[in-house]
């Protein structure tokens, strides 16, 4: 059996509102619909234009907010968020947005992704003199800010967010002005949004569906929108870097129903599907995803090898993140409770099942067993990327190469190892034709760091000092 150790986690998912006499309530509506990027704490700032109102807790978004603290929040201008911990504990304490106060007013920060060079900033912030009151990385924007020459918040900004190193989409929000800001490779997707004469800012555009909203455009590498009362405006922080938007946003991250780059998710996944069966054909009878991400991808998988797409697998959509943990004699069988083999769909049958990752490993080979137990004759595992070989370092939880199955063994080893009748992966080269990003076109790059091991941005060794990108 594989350790018993976690797969892969979400990001975190920022939704922010400009000018709408709603402006809390559409921020939980949107937040809601950014569920999928963060399950461990939710929290919403607005401002009335005199001061800064806020709420949040940890847990799921309607555990954080219970009936009347939305109407606790007044304002016209909201900024939200939900949180899945990558650098940090968990608690309250470092639930989003953050807020500071101070003699010059109030600021509520959020951000999504991970500074790879946070230890380092961090020791030098407090060697002179900052005290830290969380654990998150999102924190050192704060103390850069504050050691600018300016009293302006743009100013702050632009001299602040040059010293950090990795993937970041940043909200900012005072009292009357909000600025949200992407790092210069473009790591994290974040898209501007308008509602009648309101605006909108979210990490997925499937968030504006929610609300109404109408999709303006893509926040452009190294560049600041700026929300105030005499407008909105656009300036650079940085120059753009060679873009470096996140493949497993497409792969795995973002819901289905969003556009990253004017690029549909859902037809993305179909994509790579299709360039999997290409790739890696095989005689079977009917295909099945493994819930919820994997769907789109064999639907593509079916279509091109002319096999049924059939609901093999289905998922137990009531199981809670703390529901009581089963008696050790079945614990190994924990699986079930989330996955359940429909035997009237494999019983018998070649079965070609299609996920979009395999991490640590765990999960594939319980849910290939779960299909065998279910009486599939043959079960062929076939995955929509290739596999990860290197730990992400912006924002994605695998920290380190011990925890991924593909750094350590073969492919023929890892089919081994989950009992599948074959397993194959899709190359890098269909995965960039499947998604579809056209590198030669202007702001077109994808991070691949996971997949190759060479990284957009310098990274941290085993000391936490930065080394190089390790590209060429």
């Amino acid at each position: 059996m594989f350790p018993e150790i976690k797969g892969m986690n979400e990001e975190c998912g920022i939704f922010a509102i400009w000018e709408h006499p709603e402006a809390a309530q559409l921020t939980y509506y949107g937040l809601h619909s950014l569920q999928h990027r963060g399950q461990e704490g939710a929290g919403i700032v607005t401002s009335d234009g005199e001061e800064l109102h806020v709420h949040k807790n940890t847990g799921l978004l309607t555990e954080a907010f219970q009936a009347g603290d939305l109407d606790r929040l007044p304002g016209r201008q909201a900024l939200g968020h939900v949180r899945y911990a990558t650098a940090g504990k968990g608690g309250y304490d470092n639930v989003q947005p953050l807020h500071f106060k101070s003699e010059d007013g109030s600021l509520a920060m959020a951000h999504n992704g991970n500074l790879v060079n946070y230890q380092g900033l961090k020791s030098e912030l407090e060697r002179t003199g900052s005290i830290f009151q969380t654990t998150t990385d999102t924190e050192i924007l704060a103390h850069l800010m504050k050691r600018q020459a300016s009293d302006q918040l743009r100013e702050q900004l632009k001299g602040a967010l040059p010293e950090l190193v990795g993937a970041y989409s940043f909200a900012v929000m005072t009292e009357d002005e909000l600025i949200v800001a992407l790092d210069p490779h473009g790591l994290r997707p974040l898209s501007l949004g308008r509602l009648g004469n309101a605006y909108a800012v979210a990490s997925e555009t499937c968030a504006f569906d929610l609300i109404g909203a109408e999709y303006v455009r893509d926040v452009e590498p190294g560049e600041m929108l700026i929300f105030n009362r005499d407008g909105v405006f656009s300036e650079r922080f940085m120059g753009t870097k060679e873009r470096a938007l996140c493949s497993m946003e497409y792969v795995y991250l973002a819901r289905p129903d969003s556009n990253l780059e004017q690029i549909n998710v859902h037809t993305a996944r179909k994509r790579l599907g299709k360039r999997l069966a290409i790739e890696a054909d095989v005689d079977a009878d009917v295909v099945t995803g493994v819930p919820d991400s994997s769907i789109s991808a064999a639907i593509g998988f079916a279509e091109q090898a002319k096999l049924p797409y059939e609901l093999g697998l289905i998922k137990n959509r009531y199981v809670g993140r703390t529901f009581i943990q089963p008696s050790q004699a079945l614990r190994e069988q924990g699986v079930k409770m989330k996955l359940s083999a429909v035997r009237g769909v494999v019983e018998g049958k070649r079965v070609v099942m299609v996920d979009d990752s395999i991490v640590r490993g765990t999960t594939s080979q319980r849910i290939v067993q779960l299909l065998k137990d279910a009486g599939a004759a043959e079960v062929h595992v076939r995955i929509s990327a290739p596999p990860i070989i290197r730990p992400c370092f912006y924002g994605i939880d695998t920290s380190t190469s011990d925890e991924l199955i593909a750094a350590n063994y073969t492919t023929e080893q890892m089919r081994e190892k989950m009992g599948a009748d074959s397993l194959r992966f899709l190359s890098v080269d269909g995965l960039k034709a499947g998604i579809g990003r056209d590198a030669s076109q202007p702001n077109c790059g994808q991070c691949l760091g996971c997949f190759t091991g060479q990284y957009p941005t310098a990274i941290p060794n085993e000391k936490n000092a930065l080394v190089g990108s390790g590209k060429g």
